[in-house]
């Protein structure tokens, strides 16, 4: 019908607009880039006929990855955070359908992934995946939300996986973003963000803090999104002009990263458990003490490490917010890479890799401070720059990465800029 005829026509357009808006962005061009743009256009193509949708989809979605600016395990334990939506996207589609069969195809992925309305369980293997809409579903059907039918449900992306963007929560609130204008649930911001969080803690299984989901939905372009993690409060904060960002992903990734994440997430907990047993009203980590943290935790080195990077982290997220007020660019950049030390020598969460191009990066022109960004145990470095700093430079200082990590993998830079939250499109 025309509805659904100038629905198609405005995600052509989107569509269009995108690749123009990328390629005019400065990339450096590595192999393994053009295997993933392929890979990417030939899935899209493959969502656009019969193969995957039955009809013709109704709503589309995008929400955008996200940059941990600075506030690195700072979420789940109390603290501060502050993050950038970033102007790559992952893009879902809906389309109902007339049984309970919900099938979920994404351009990352080979295989489609069929499920039921009737039979929502997390998946294993490659199939993994598909945890994330899942457990979206799982958790907004929970809330109250009647789902009319089963569905399919595309999904393509710009955004890199594994490079410490969070993907996954990208995932999550384009689905919610579909399920909700589906169902009519009218949800606020702040309840997309909980659901999402929800999902992918009791579903997915992995016990991330709100940094991820918020910073998707409430994202908003030339502004960081601020997280008081423990009043659960969103607002945004102005980026001063001449900001850039530059993301400079290792493509390489610990083989138990899952387990380490939460090895790291239990070492905070026993830390807080420690702490309180010498101040019993403290209800987050991040809100201890050093000198509360040298005497609870004296006879723990490992987990006095842990908290000292969260107790420091939670400070340094207050200076930076502070500095960006007062346009000091250059002391934002010295907290940057103070953060990093903290994440390398206290709660070591970097790795060889991450920790040779923050000093690649560290003396370059126009660089005011780089850090690992995420969860760390591979994936990516963010670089805060000058609008100066360009793909010459980047490259210049990917030669030194090269000649510190000849053996590693061919890394893959992207610049990019703020972006808008969770949105229908």
């Amino acid at each position: 019908d025309g509805q659904v005829q100038a629905r198609c026509c405005s995600q052509r357009a989107h569509l269009i607009a995108r690749l123009i808006s990328f390629f005019q962005k400065p990339v450096v061009f590595t192999t393994g880039f053009f295997i993933a743009t392929f890979k990417t256009l030939m899935n899209f193509k493959v969502m656009q006929n019969d193969s995957f949708f039955k009809q013709t989809p109704l709503w589309t979605a995008r929400a955008p990855g996200r940059i941990e600016f600075i506030g690195n395990h700072t979420d789940y334990n109390g603290g501060e955070v502050l993050g950038a939506a970033i102007d790559r996207y992952v893009t879902a589609r809906l389309a109902p359908r007339n049984d309970r069969t919900i099938r979920l195809h994404s351009s990352h992925a080979t295989e489609i992934v069929t499920s039921s309305l009737d039979e929502i369980k997390p998946l294993a293997g490659e199939d993994s995946w598909a945890n994330y809409p899942l457990g979206v579903l799982q958790c907004i059907i929970d809330a109250g939300a009647q789902i009319p039918s089963g569905f399919d449900m595309g999904f393509t992306s710009d955004l890199p996986t594994g490079a410490g963007l969070s993907s996954s929560a990208a995932i999550e609130l384009a689905t919610l973003e579909l399920l909700n204008v589906w169902t009519s649930q009218n949800l606020d911001k702040k309840q997309k963000v909980m659901l999402a969080q929800k999902a992918e803690n009791e579903f997915v299984g992995v016990p991330c803090g709100i940094l991820d989901q918020a910073v998707s939905c409430f994202g908003k372009q030339n502004q960081l999104v601020h997280i008081d993690c423990a009043s659960q409060s969103f607002d945004n904060v102005p980026m001063p002009e001449g900001c850039h960002f530059w993301i400079f992903n290792t493509n390489e990734k610990h083989s138990l990263v899952d387990s380490l994440y939460a090895e790291r997430h239990r070492e905070c907990r026993e830390a807080l458990k420690y702490c309180q047993q010498h101040q019993p009203e403290l209800q987050n980590l991040a809100d201890a003490s050093e000198a509360l943290l040298q005497k609870a935790l004296q006879s723990q080195p490992e987990l006095l490490k842990r908290a000292r990077h969260v107790v420091t982290e939670n400070r340094r997220v207050r200076e930076t917010m502070e500095a960006l007020k007062a346009g000091d660019l250059r002391q934002v950049g010295k907290l940057l890479l103070a953060s990093h030390e903290s994440s390398r020598t206290d709660f070591e969460n970097s790795t060889p890799a991450l920790d040779s191009w923050v000093e690649a990066l560290s003396d370059a022109p126009y660089v005011y401070g780089a850090r690992l960004t995420g969860g760390g145990f591979g994936g990516a470095v963010m670089a805060f720059t000058a609008p100066e700093f360009s793909q010459d430079l980047a490259e210049d200082a990917n030669q030194l990465y090269r000649k510190a990590r000849p053996d590693s993998p061919d890394s893959s830079i992207i610049h990019v800029q703020t972006g808008d939250g969770s949105q229908i499109i």
